[in-house]
């Protein structure tokens, strides 16, 4: 008798009876796969994931118990030796956690677990076992990044089994497995990296951590689409997900949590990748400005949120007449249809004709902004690249822009407003009646909508026929 077949949908796991173009459940197309359904099937797998969250470190079978019969205290956690990951983990990894870091192949992934392991192996020990790599390659990659000490321990291999059986053997601490989609139970008839097998060696290790307290980090490949390859029930089963972003060819990296049961999903860790590693950027507002050009049309600097973290971010523009019917439209960084959108804002109501031009926006160190404090800059760097004149070195702008041009107060301008001051900034176009207490050598100017904040670039403009006309007169 044929093994009964069920299907799954490859984005979000639903469970069909038979093979269907689109799936009923996130309407995605072309997402359904065949796997069996006995043994290492969905059943089973959701049937174990829920047994492990019941019984928790107990083991056993789960028991019903009253919402106040249940006693918690402090969830342990364990510092992972770089004050960024710890930022973005909610204050370090909780132990006997699940967590996914994802991202785009040779963004640091890797590098960033292999560097963590040089500090945890100093007192605990650590289990990093590798489906693509060899012992070889792992040493010699330690050594590079100088991870040599400690008790950490090495094991390639791609099957489940001996990976939990070493796990029981030196019992670690952390472990790290690189990566979820190598990974392959040999009961399942499914081909590693397919549905089944992801769902099921995941839940799997998240049995393992929840039983025996072990911190574990799973790295998880990316499709073309830039999601998490696999089932998007494995970001459920997890407890935390991060996600590495920037450009590969330069040298900035984004760390994002993008769920995090034990801590907040809006704060980031910025990295530099180097030669030698990963390097921590405590101060990312300096970084990104660096290398700044100076009384140059098209750029303006903004101060955005992340978390509890201001960061200031350098928005560019180039505006040019269209050669073509349809004027060109490219975004790097910011949302292209607020970026459309604003462009709109800034011809039907700034009384710029930048419609039949072609335009590019691009924030600068690979950033990737959604707070809409970002507004402001937008349209003056747009502004200022139409009528090609510089803004000032000096000036940064913060608020949001509305469909009729007025402009409104970004959360928390406080902080951005030090942010700028500290890196020597010295004024700042807010929205009017934003109340702040001005921070000490910052200009702080109020303006009602876009009109009156181009009316900045009429300034520039009459600066530089002044310094045009003195330098004229040899004055």
């Amino acid at each position: 008798m044929k093994a009964k077949k069920v299907f799954y949908c490859t984005q979000c796991g639903n469970e069909l009876h038979s093979w269907q173009g689109q799936c009923p459940a996130c309407r995605e197309w072309n997402t359904i796969v065949e796997a069996p359904s006995e043994g290492k099937g969905a059943r089973g797998v959701l049937a174990r994931g829920a047994a492990a969250r019941g019984a928790s470190e107990r083991g056993g079978r789960a028991s019903v118990k009253l919402l106040r019969e249940v006693e918690y205290g402090d969830e342990a956690r364990l510092s992972t030796g770089m004050a960024e990951l710890d930022r973005v983990l909610g204050g370090g990894a909780v132990t006997g956690s699940l967590i996914l870091v994802g991202g785009s192949p040779g963004i640091g992934k890797s590098t960033l677990l292999l560097q963590i392991c040089e500090f945890l192996s100093k007192n605990r020990r650590v289990l990093y076992v590798s489906g693509e790599e060899s012992e070889r390659q792992l040493k010699m990659r330690a050594e590079r990044l100088g991870v040599n000490d400690g008790n950490m321990y090495l094991l390639t291999e791609t099957d489940i089994n001996e990976v939990l059986a070493a796990a029981d053997e030196t019992a670690p601490d952390i472990l790290i497995a690189d990566s979820i989609q190598t990974m392959y139970d040999p009961e399942n008839s499914s081909a590693p990296g397919g549905v089944g097998q992801v769902k099921d060696c995941a839940m799997r290790l998240l049995r393992l951590s929840k039983s025996s307290g072990i911190t574990v980090f799973l790295i998880g490949h990316v499709n073309k689409e830039g999601a998490i390859a696999g089932p998007m029930v494995l970001e459920h089963m997890v407890d935390c997900v991060l996600n590495f972003e920037g450009e590969p060819r330069t040298s900035f990296r984004i760390l994002r949590a993008r769920k995090n049961r034990f801590g907040s999903t809006n704060e980031i860790g910025v990295f530099e990748m180097l030669s030698t590693g990963l390097r921590e950027v405590a101060n990312p507002s300096e970084q990104l400005l660096s290398g700044r050009p100076l009384n140059t049309p098209g750029t303006c600097v903004t101060c955005v949120m992340e978390g509890s973290r201001p960061i200031l971010a350098e928005i560019q523009a180039l505006v040019a007449p269209s050669t073509t019917g349809v004027p060109r439209r490219n975004t790097t960084g910011l949302d292209h249809n607020r970026a459309m959108m604003l462009l709109a804002v800034l011809e039907k109501r700034g009384g710029l004709r930048v419609g039949a031009c072609d335009a590019y926006l691009n924030v600068v160190g690979g950033l990737e902004l959604e707070d809409p404090g970002a507004d402001l800059a937008t349209v003056l760097a747009l502004a200022s690249a139409y009528r090609d004149i510089p803004l000032g070195d000096d000036l940064a702008a913060v608020g949001e822009v509305g469909l009729t041009g007025e402009l409104r107060a970004a959360p928390q301008t406080g902080l951005r407003a030090a942010e700028a001051a500290r890196l020597g900034f010295r004024r700042l176009i807010l929205p009017r009646g934003t109340e702040i207490a001005p921070p000490r050598g910052l200009e702080l100017i109020y303006v009602k909508n876009i009109t009156q904040a181009l009316g900045v670039l009429n300034a520039g403009q009459q600066d530089m026929k002044n310094v045009s006309k003195n330098e004229g007169s040899g004055s």
